[in-house]
C-alpha cells in the first residue's frame, strides 16, 4: 500500500468521503496543501487526555523560577554584609533580576512557537537549573547581579510557555480551575518564598538558596519528558530583532531611571535622557510590531479592551505585590530586629491562604465571571495595604499577620479572575501573544513599580530623618551609656540608630499610602470587567494556542 501523510491518517474517526479526499490529496503537489491542517493536528482532545497531572508538572517547574523573585528578599541584609553594598546597591539583585525577565518574556511566544512548546520549556528550565548553580557561587556584588540576570533569562521564559501549554491542554470549561491552580506559582510562590529563604539563610547558608534549583529543576525536566504531550513547532517565520531591540532598549532605559531618579537627580540631564529614550523606543517598538509581517508581539491584542483592562489591573497588583513583599522583610529585620527566619515565619500564613482561595477564585470565575472577583478583591488588597501604616515599632506580631493575611485574601481572590478574563477575550489563535504580553506587563510593572517605590522611601527617609535631627537642638542632653567619652558617644549613637529607624518605618507608612491609593485606582476599571460565565468555544472544548 503506498505511503500517506501521517496528519491525514490520523483522522481516522472521519467520515468516508473525507478520508477520500485524504488519498486524492496524496498526490497533489506539497505545496498546494491549505495552510490551516498543518497546525490543528494536536495530541487528542484534552478532556480526553485528562490535564491535572501534566498542569500539575507545569506548574512546580515555573513556581520554581516564580519562587526565586522573592525567595532572596530576606536574604538581601546579609547579601548586604557579606558583599559590604549599600541599599542602593543591593536593590539591583532583584532590580536585574526582574528586568532581565520582563526583557526576554517578549522572545518567549517566539522561541515556543519555532521551537515547540515542550522543547522550550525543557531547555529553559535546564537553564533556570544551571544559572542558580552560577549565582550560589557568586564571590561579590558584581557577580551575583550578573548571574541573577543569566539565571532571569530562560526563568523569564517558564511563565510564558507554562501559559501557552495550558491553553493547549485544558478544556474552555475548565481554563477558570486550571487558571487557579496557575496562579499557586504566580501569587503563591513569591509569598512562600521568605518563608523558606529565611530558614536557609538563618540555619544553613543563603547561597542554598540558590543550589536548591539544581536538584528540583533536573527532576522537573525529567516528569516533562515523561508525563506532558508533545507539541511540535509551528511556521513563525524570522525573528524580530528591531521589535526586540526597541522594547528591550525602553525597558531598561525606563527601570534605570526609576532606580537611579534619587541618587542622580529626577531633572538630570542623564535622568531625562533615559526617560526620553525609554519612552521613544517603546512608542517606536508598537510602530515596528504594526508594520512587520510576523511581529514578535502582536500589539493588536490591544484592541480588545478586555485584555487592555485586565493588563492595567494586573500592572496594579503586581505593584502591591511584590513592593509589599521586597519591603515588609526589610521592615520587621531592620527596625524590629526579627531573624531571616522569624520573618519568614510571619509571612508564611499569607502564603497559605493565597494557596486556598487562589482555587476557589478560579472556581469563581467560571460561575460569575472576573468583574465582581476582582473589584472585591482589589478593594481588600488596598483596604489591608492602608492598614499597614498602623504597623510601628510596638506593634504585635499578631496584629501584622492579619494585616497581611488580609492583603492575601484579596490579592488571591483578584489575580487570576482579572488574567483569564482578559486571555479570554482574546481570540485563540492570539493566545500565545496575549500571554507573552501579560507576563511582560507583571515582570516589568512590578521591577518598574518596585524602582519608582523605593525612590520615594528613600526621599521619605532622608526627609523624616531632616526633619527628627532639626527637632534635637543643641543643648538637648544626651544619654550616657557608660563612664567617660566613649559612653557619651556611645548614647549620641544610640539617638542617631532610633532616629534613622523611627524615620524608616515613616517612609514605610509613605510607600504603604502610596501602594493602598494605586490599588484602589483599579476599582473603577475592575467593574468594567465581564460579569457572567464565559461561554464555551463553538467549534469544541478546546483552545488552542495556534
Amino acid at each position: 500500500m503506498p505511503s500517506c501523510d501521517t496528519r491525514e491518517m490520523a483522522t481516522d474517526a472521519a467520515p468516508t468521503p473525507v478520508a477520500r479526499t485524504a488519498v486524492v490529496d496524496r498526490d497533489v503537489p506539497r505545496a498546494a496543501a491549505p495552510a490551516p491542517p498543518a497546525p490543528a493536528a494536536p495530541a487528542p482532545p484534552p478532556s480526553d487526555r485528562g490535564w491535572g497531572v501534566p498542569l500539575a508538572v507545569l506548574i512546580v517547574g515555573m513556581f520554581m523560577s516564580v519562587l526565586d523573585i522573592s525567595i532572596i528578599n530576606v536574604a538581601i541584609p546579609t547579601m548586604q554584609l557579606d558583599f559590604g553594598a549599600t541599599t542602593d546597591q543591593i536593590q539591583w539583585v532583584e532590580n536585574g533580576y526582574s528586568l532581565a525577565l520582563g526583557v526576554v518574556v517578549p522572545v518567549s511566544a517566539w522561541m515556543a512557537a519555532k521551537f515547540g512548546p515542550g522543547r522550550v520549556y525543557n531547555l529553559s528550565l535546564l537553564g533556570f537549573a544551571a544559572g542558580s548553580a552560577l549565582c550560589g557561587l557568586a564571590w561579590d556584588l558584581n557577580s551575583i547581579v550578573a548571574f541573577r540576570v543569566l539565571q532571569a533569562l530562560p526563568g523569564g521564559v517558564l511563565p510564558v510557555v507554562t501559559l501557552t501549554i495550558l491553553y493547549k491542554i485544558v478544556p474552555r470549561e475548565k481554563i477558570g480551575a486550571a487558571m487557579g491552580m496557575y496562579g499557586l506559582g504566580i501569587i503563591v510562590a513569591p509569598a512562600v518564598g521568605p518563608t523558606l529563604g529565611g530558614y536557609l539563610v538563618e540555619y544553613v547558608d543563603w547561597r542554598l538558596i540558590f543550589f536548591i534549583n539544581v536538584p528540583v529543576g533536573i527532576l522537573g525536566v525529567i516528569a516533562a519528558v515523561m508525563l506532558l504531550p508533545r507539541f511540535g513547532p509551528t511556521p513563525v517565520g524570522r525573528f524580530d530583532l528591531l521589535g526586540f531591540l526597541s522594547v528591550a532598549t525602553g525597558l531598561v532605559c525606563l527601570l534605570l531611571a526609576l532606580t537611579e531618579g534619587q541618587k542622580w537627580g529626577w531633572t538630570s540631564y542623564s535622568i531625562m535622557i533615559l526617560l526620553t529614550v525609554g519612552v521613544l523606543s517603546l512608542a517606536l517598538f508598537v510602530v515596528i510590531e504594526l508594520e512587520v509581517e510576523r511581529p514578535l508581539l502582536n500589539v493588536r491584542v490591544f484592541k480588545h479592551w478586555a485584555f487592555t483592562n485586565s493588563l492595567m489591573l494586573v500592572s496594579v497588583l503586581s505593584i502591591g505585590l511584590f513592593a509589599v513583599l521586597f519591603y515588609i522583610p526589610l521592615l520587621l529585620q531592620q527596625a524590629r530586629g526579627l531573624g531571616a527566619f522569624d520573618t519568614g515565619l510571619l509571612l508564611l500564613p499569607q502564603a497559605l491562604v493565597m494557596a486556598v482561595i487562589m482555587p476557589t477564585a478560579g472556581l469563581l470565575y467560571d460561575k460569575i465571571g472576573p468583574r465582581w472577583p476582582a473589584a472585591i478583591g482589589l478593594a481588600i488588597v488596598a483596604l489591608g495595604t492602608y492598614m499597614l501604616t498602623g504597623v510601628t515599632l510596638e506593634s504585635s506580631t499578631e496584629h501584622v499577620v492579619w494585616v497581611l493575611v488580609l492583603r492575601a485574601v484579596g490579592m488571591g481572590l483578584a489575580m487570576m479572575p482579572i488574567m483569564t478574563g482578559g486571555l479570554s477575550a482574546v481570540p485563540p489563535d492570539q493566545v500565545d501573544g496575549a500571554s507573552a504580553f501579560n507576563n511582560v506587563v507583571q515582570r516589568t510593572s512590578s521591577a518598574l513599580g518596585l524602582a519608582g517605590l523605593t525612590s520615594l522611601v528613600t526621599y521619605s527617609r532622608e526627609q523624616f530623618s531632616l526633619d527628627r535631627g532639626l527637632l534635637v537642638s543643641t543643648d538637648t542632653p544626651m544619654p550616657v551609656l557608660a563612664p567617660g567619652a566613649t559612653g557619651e558617644m556611645a548614647g549620641m549613637y544610640a539617638i542617631y540608630q532610633q532616629t534613622q529607624t523611627i524615620a524608616f518605618v515613616e517612609a514605610m507608612h509613605s510607600l504603604f499610602i502610596v501602594t493602598a491609593i494605586i490599588t484602589a485606582a483599579g476599582i473603577p476599571l475592575a467593574l468594567m470587567l465581564r460579569s457572567g460565565p464565559s461561554k464555551p468555544a463553538a467549534g469544541g472544548p478546546v483552545v488552542a494556542a495556534h
